[in-house]
């Protein structure tokens, strides 16, 4: 392997729309500007496929398993949060290749897969319809996801979306909200479907490439960010799935590493570092060092207890001079919260790779692990 080139940031990058065309062959920038349209393209997708009728009919299940590994996973750990803890049924994301014992003829399992040929999602998808469970596929259209819930008589909700799997967050969570609203699981309908819509393409003018750093909301991020290690801090359970989603954006995009949580359980497991070396910035180096920065996300939907923990995280952070960036979720529904901060956290990972002059669209360890795996 050659060694990767020497990747210093440079916030100039940001404003110089030469060099974001330039470092950006992949159109990432431009696939995240179209997350609106994959709201609305995936609401026409569910239409089509007649979730509505097909898992109503069938009545509630017992418990709604998503299976499925990244992007997908996250789609899955975030109908969880939408659907709340008040659901009246459990809900699990499964990440490997087993599903476990107790699913049976019960469980509606959602298989998902951006390219419908996800090793992990195919092979639990067959073992769902193995065992008898109710199944439903969201994956490419033509795709061996597809042909296993044909196979079954298994609903099918194809995706349509550019970029690779982690920029169709939206094509694949439109579909499993419309399953869960189908079920009584959550209220969501076209009317908030088009409110998300609104409130990603409000963030992808905002952060568009040609509006200056001082005033885009992506690029102030993502130059906060740099030169960091965050440690990204949820307050509720949906705005920890954002937390996580940074988490593995930071990573995709431009290979850095990030911890993620939720408050009050980082304050047991992560609260530690304040007080460690990555915390510690020294002035007088001669060369820059990477130190720690606090992220928190805050949700309209907090504990008071949790709102209490945040309060003085922040504080105990400032006082020993770690550096802190706060965001706020906004909007009534869930879903329309975590499209706030999604989408804006997005373009700042986005942002982030650019300043650095990383391609933010290939992620060429992941491409190297698959090829050997194929060996």
């Amino acid at each position: 392997m050659t060694s990767p080139p020497d990747l210093r940031w440079d916030a100039d990058r940001l404003d110089d729309q030469g060099h974001l065309a330039e470092a950006d062959p992949g159109g990432m920038l431009p696939v995240l500007a179209s997350a609106a349209a994959q709201v609305r393209i995936a609401g026409r997708a569910v239409a089509g496929a007649g979730i509505d009728g097909g898992l109503a009919a069938d009545g509630r299940p017992r418990a709604v398993v998503v299976a499925g590994v990244g992007a997908a996973a996250l789609a899955g750990d975030l109908l969880a949060a939408v659907c709340g803890p008040g659901a009246p049924v459990p809900f699990l994301t499964v990440r490997s290749f087993r599903l476990p014992g107790w699913v049976g003829t019960a469980d509606l399992v959602i298989a998902v897969s951006f390219s419908g040929d996800t090793e992990e999602t195919l092979t639990l998808a067959r073992e769902a319809v193995r065992r008898g469970c109710r199944l439903l596929a969201v994956g490419r259209a033509g795709s061996p996801l597809q042909a296993v819930a044909r196979q079954a008589g298994a609903l099918f909700v194809p995706v349509e979306a550019a970029g690779p799997e982690r920029a169709g967050l939206w094509a694949m969570l439109v579909p499993l909200v419309s399953a869960a609203a189908a079920i009584k699981l959550t209220s969501a309908d076209d009317a908030l479907f088009e409110a998300v819509a609104g409130r990603l393409e409000e963030i992808a003018h905002r952060c568009r490439p040609a509006s200056e750093s001082f005033i885009n909301p992506g690029k102030s991020l993502a130059m906060e960010l740099a030169e960091t290690v965050p440690m990204i801090w949820g307050s509720s359970p949906l705005t920890a799935v954002a937390a996580h989603r940074l988490a593995a954006r930071l990573g995709q995009d431009a290979g850095l590493p990030a911890l993620h949580g939720e408050i009050p359980d980082v304050g047991h497991d992560q609260a530690g570092t304040l007080d460690g070396p990555m915390a510690v910035r020294d002035i007088f180096a001669d060369e820059g060092t990477r130190t720690l920065r606090l992220v928190v996300l805050r949700d309209t939907d907090e504990h008071p207890s949790v709102t209490r923990r945040r309060e003085l995280s922040l504080r105990m952070a400032q006082d020993r001079g770690v550096s802190v960036t706060e965001l706020q979720a906004e909007g009534g529904h869930p879903l329309e919260r975590i499209a706030t901060l999604v989408g804006l956290l997005d373009y700042g990972s986005v942002y982030l790779a650019l300043g650095y002059g990383i391609d933010p669209s290939p992620v060429p360890v992941v491409r190297e692990l698959e090829m050997r795996l194929s060996e």
